[in-house]
């Protein structure tokens, strides 16, 4: 509430006042052109985190459950014709809806009738070349109905967990009501590193409490679909408490089915892992007419869902900025200007830093780095939005975004130093590795590009801070 809600509501309605134009356009305005120009570059960087986090996140998931990829094969097939029918049809929006729906019921039946076993590397390819076509085709023939139809996952998936958290609390009684913190960042090759719990839990909180991509989604697409200007309440505020509930049943449905799902395999189940096995569970146990295979599969498909939703979302972002960033070398250098303009060239480029990172990398080395990217960005964003409060809005009101946006850049900030130093230089451990050697200083250069743009942010914040007049 004091984080994200705030965080995600600002920025959709401050894109709004500034006509739809993203944050990064807020940034210049606010606290200079310095800060707008690196903004971009933060952004980019950001973008390639994201990519390489998730794109772990969905071919790991793929290749676990042999019926998740064909399911989601399924499931597009079945947004690009509920698109037609939507948008192209006389049926509308409302019949489409329901074509929509049949199909993706559909969709989770062929993907358990026709289940398929391929390595983790197959999968990569495959998600870098859907990436790539879904972030340059028309936003209307896939992204935008399968975006659609994912939301009905997401009511579904919310009101079952719901319902069962709530009917299910017996199983509650057996959590230990306080435990020892012992928390441990895992390097390559299983390294583990004990990290104290200030300041590196923004290295494991990505979303559910904050995220900055919301900013750039929020005022780079959001803000150009509101109806009104007081739908930013509901849509940025409400729906940021929203992922906080979803989070929510998360820690809820592995702390009570948890050790009843996986056994003694709890604690060596990949977390994602833990989450569709304990929620299945949950579900399946509270709810007895959803059955445990029907629940596990609709998990697994939820998530890898949304982690794609994210990933073309975010190769999209990228290729835009990617183009954008390429605009001086128009009269300098038009070849190289054409070249990077491209929208195949720039959206290519993305995915496979992005790809090429999460073969190498892995989820939990590349999450702790995108986490801090992620929360860093909303860091800087917070405090551009208090600048923005104090000129244009209110003063009164600036405190309740200034001091948690500090809060919040000096503990991301802090998390990252400490991450830069304690578990980049384990992937220079053993140097027979070379691919860890590689993961290592791409992923600490890109750390460290981040935080050097992030002082030079903090730096053009505290200037313009002190000039700019009240409103």
């Amino acid at each position: 509430m004091f984080l994200g809600a705030i965080h995600d509501y600002l920025a959709l309605a401050a894109s709004v006042r500034y006509d739809g134009r993203s944050v990064q356009f807020v940034a210049q305005d606010m606290i200079g052109k310095k800060a707008g120009k690196t903004f971009g570059w933060f952004t980019l960087f950001l973008c390639i985190l994201v990519v390489a986090a998730f794109g772990d996140i969905v071919a790991g998931q793929f290749a676990a459950d042999g019926r998740v990829f064909w399911a989601f094969v399924f499931f597009c097939v079945a947004a690009v014709i509920a698109g037609f029918f939507m948008y192209k049809s006389k049926l509308g929006l409302g019949w489409g809806s329901v074509i929509g729906v049949i199909l993706v019921i559909g969709a989770f039946w062929a993907g358990n009738m026709f289940p398929v076993k391929w390595s983790k590397d197959v999968y990569f390819l495959i998600i870098f070349v859907y990436i790539v076509l879904a972030s340059t085709l028309p936003v209307n023939l896939l992204l935008q109905p399968r975006d659609y139809l994912s939301s009905f996952f997401l009511y579904f998936g919310l009101l079952v967990g719901g319902i069962s958290a709530l009917i299910s609390f017996a199983p509650f009684t057996s959590i230990p009501a306080v435990t020892s913190f012992s928390a441990k960042l895992i390097g390559p090759a299983g390294n583990l590193q004990p990290s104290p719990f200030w300041p590196t839990v923004p290295l494991i909180i990505a979303c559910g409490a904050l995220s900055g991509f919301h900013a750039l989604v929020a005022s780079g697409t959001s803000s150009k679909q509101l109806k009104d200007e007081k739908d930013a309440l509901f849509v940025g505020y409400g729906a940021m408490l929203t992922e906080g509930f979803l989070s929510t049943l998360v820690v809820t449905s592995i702390a009570a089915f948890g050790a009843a799902a996986l056994g003694d395999k709890l604690m060596t189940t990949p977390a994602l892992g833990r989450f569709v096995q304990s929620f299945a569970m949950m579900v399946s146990t509270n709810l007895p007419f959803l059955p445990m295979s029907f629940m596990t599969l609709f998990a697994a498909v939820w998530v890898s869902t949304f982690a794609l939703t994210t990933l073309d979302t975010t190769n999209r972002l990228g290729r835009y900025l990617v183009q954008e960033m390429a605009l001086p070398l128009k009269d300098k250098n038009p070849g190289l200007f054409k070249f990077f303009e491209n929208k195949w060239v720039a959206s290519i480029a993305i995915a496979f830093t992005g790809i090429f990172l999460a073969r190498s990398g892995g989820y939990t080395v590349l999450w702790p780095a995108f986490s801090g990217a992620n929360q860093l960005l909303a860091s800087v964003v917070m405090l551009t939005v208090a600048v923005w409060v104090k000129r244009k809005l209110n003063p009164a009101y600036v405190a309740s975004v200034l001091i948690p946006g500090i809060f919040l850049w000096i503990t991301v900030t802090a998390a990252l130093l400490w991450y830069e130093v304690t578990i980049i230089p384990v992937f220079f451990v053993d140097m027979s590795k070379s691919m860890n050697v590689i993961t290592g200083a791409v992923v600490g250069a890109i750390t460290l590009f981040m935080l050097i743009l992030n002082f030079i942010m903090i730096s053009s914040f505290l200037k313009n801070w002190k000039t700019q007049p009240a409103a």
